[in-house]
């Protein structure tokens, strides 16, 4: 059996972290090296390394990160049009991965610019 990853730590309550959601599929919380003013991690309890090793049968698990995404930035006051906010999910070291366990990036609280990276 490999590690746990730090995530895996958080959700079992073995790392402290404020969550800000959590709910049957998911746990929330700020990203503890921040990239935005707002940057908040919503990460599904079951360990899906990654979203392109997602199966048929995580479509209900992939469905509850981005509902949690509206409630999240609705909770943090960053859902409205007039601010809004971007989402991001790493797909391997190219794609900026650093922790092996799905999760979403909701960034908020600057305009952020595009193309990014």
């Amino acid at each position: 059996m490999s590690e746990k990853t730090i995530f895996q730590k958080i959700i079992d309550r073995e790392i402290p972290a404020e969550l800000l959601h959590e709910d049957a599929f998911c746990v929330a919380f700020r990203d503890i090296q921040p990239q935005a003013p707002v940057h908040v991690l919503i990460v599904p309890k079951k360990l899906i390394r990654r979203v392109g090793e997602a199966v048929a049968e995580d479509r209900e698990t992939l469905g509850a990160l981005l509902l949690a995404a509206g409630v999240v930035a609705e909770k943090l006051g960053v859902r409205s049009t007039d601010k809004g906010f971007r989402l991001v999910i790493n797909h391997g070291r190219d794609g900026g991965e650093s922790v092996p366990h799905l999760h979403v990036h909701l960034l908020a609280g600057r305009e952020l610019g595009w193309p990014p990276g």
